[in-house]
């Protein structure tokens, strides 16, 4: 479906007062989002990328960028074009829960989607000092398949980082657990892997990569929330998103069931007080990635 025949935009039912986009969208724009768990290094990346510190950088397990961050210059190659570099939260925020998250990020995708903005491709960013994929890294790395979708493979950089923490020989055993393993269902469908050492050089090298490649018509999130008339919770993501919240429900019931068995203590009732509170911010964010009734009734009868 063309540009000039989409529906009705769905996604700007969900934007919010405090969102922030790019007050001067240009349909000559080159958008590139920088994605990846929370201290993958995506503030750093930018910061080197630019020649200067643009975002703020976090030294903890804490994050910096809950909100979508938008960061623009002139490439030295493409000197008509503007670059749009965008910083995201990773689907691990201490302060954000997850289906928030998805909602910025989508938000501001249908929205430059919707300016005509060009996706130039993206960048999925992955500590090398990390042992193993588990955890948050691969809800993080199922997240952006979801986001971006098969056909937006080609212009995913997957890059590694922090490799000044680790030694050669560990490094090169973790990058080939990767490209053999964890990646290897992205790199069959053309995307690439590289390095960044934290140098301006291969930050550019990364760059100057996706934009050799032809650009993006739409990612998934892109093509669910503006060529059709979707809402959040009906897209890939927000699928898997409530699929995972759901698993994380069972723990954390099950994690209760373990407290209750416990001798009682300060201690035993704050952990008790904590997972419950775990347990309705699930709870919340399940229902609100629940797909209406009415709507589901209306899909099934072919009106949307």
């Amino acid at each position: 479906m063309g540009k000039n025949t989409k529906k009705k935009n769905n996604w700007a039912k969900e934007v919010k007062p405090d969102d922030v986009f790019l007050s001067d969208p240009r349909d000559t724009d080159v958008i590139i989002p920088v994605m990846g768990p929370t201290g993958s290094g995506k503030s750093t990346f930018i910061n080197i990328l630019m020649g200067q510190v643009v975002t703020s950088v976090g030294h903890d397990l804490e994050s910096h960028t809950a909100h979508i961050q938008h960061f623009t210059f002139f490439h030295p190659d493409f000197p008509n074009r503007r670059i749009v570099v965008i910083d995201t939260p990773g689907f691990d925020d201490t302060t954000v829960d997850d289906r928030e998250i998805l909602r910025r990020i989508a938000i501001w995708l249908a929205r430059s989607y919707d300016a005509n903005m060009k996706l130039a491709g993206v960048i999925y960013l992955h500590e090398i000092t990390q042992p193993r994929m588990l955890g948050t890294a691969r809800k993080n790395l199922d997240m952006f398949n979801k986001l971006c979708g098969t056909e937006a493979t080609k212009n995913v950089i997957l890059a590694t980082t922090k490799w000044s923490d680790v030694s050669k020989e560990v490094g090169e055993r973790r990058e080939k657990q990767l490209r053999d393993e964890h990646w290897k269902y992205m790199l069959d469908l053309g995307s690439s892997m590289n390095r960044f050492d934290a140098t301006q050089r291969s930050a550019r090298r990364i760059v100057n990569t996706i934009l050799a490649k032809d650009a993006l018509d739409a990612v998934q999130i892109q093509r669910e929330l503006g060529d059709i008339d979707s809402i959040l919770a009906e897209t890939e993501a927000g699928r898997t998103l409530r699929y995972t919240l759901r698993e994380l429900l069972e723990l954390q019931k099950s994690m209760a069931a373990q407290l209750r068995q416990e001798e009682d203590s300060p201690e035993l009732r704050e952990k008790i007080a904590e997972n419950e509170a775990k347990i309705r911010s699930s709870l919340t964010q399940i229902k609100a990635l629940n797909i209406p009734l009415s709507r589901k009734v209306m899909r099934f009868l072919g009106f949307v």
